[in-house]
């Protein structure tokens, strides 16, 4: 399974964000120093993360982020597709091209993409209220 390192410490980032229930801004060296995740990769996720309305920022001193949505309405399949990533199972770049290297599907593309259809699904009935 291709789950990227961004992907994961995206929502490891967000649960941070999550766990404060009043909602008070977080910073990034703040989930820098807990998460061992370096401040210059987490500026990248979180501009993604903002752009698609999952966090927002606070300016000024105190500030950081908070969550742009109730923690319910925010899912784990959410967070990895805000980033731009995706759960692969196979190799292939779109449903349209192969997976090796002739342009034809696999065997068992089928089989792997039912797979990653099923992840997507499980990673979209989690909120992070559940977590």
């Amino acid at each position: 399974m291709i789950l990227t390192t961004k992907a994961r410490y995206a929502v490891m980032a967000v649960i941070e964000i999550a766990e404060d229930k009043n909602n008070q801004p977080v910073s990034l060296l703040t989930i820098s120093q807990r998460q061992k995740i370096s401040l210059s990769y987490l500026e990248q996720i979180f501009a993604r993360l903002k752009k698609a309305g999952i966090v927002n920022s606070v300016k000024g001193p105190g500030g950081g982020y908070v969550l742009g949505k109730k923690r319910e309405k925010i899912t784990i399949a959410e967070i990895i597709k805000a980033i731009g990533e995706s759960v692969k199972m196979t190799r292939c770049t779109s449903e349209k091209k192969g997976c090796v290297s002739s342009g034809v599907k696999c065997k068992t593309h089928h089989l792997w993409h039912g797979l990653e259809n099923k992840i997507y699904e499980y990673l979209n009935s989690i909120s992070l209220r559940d977590l």
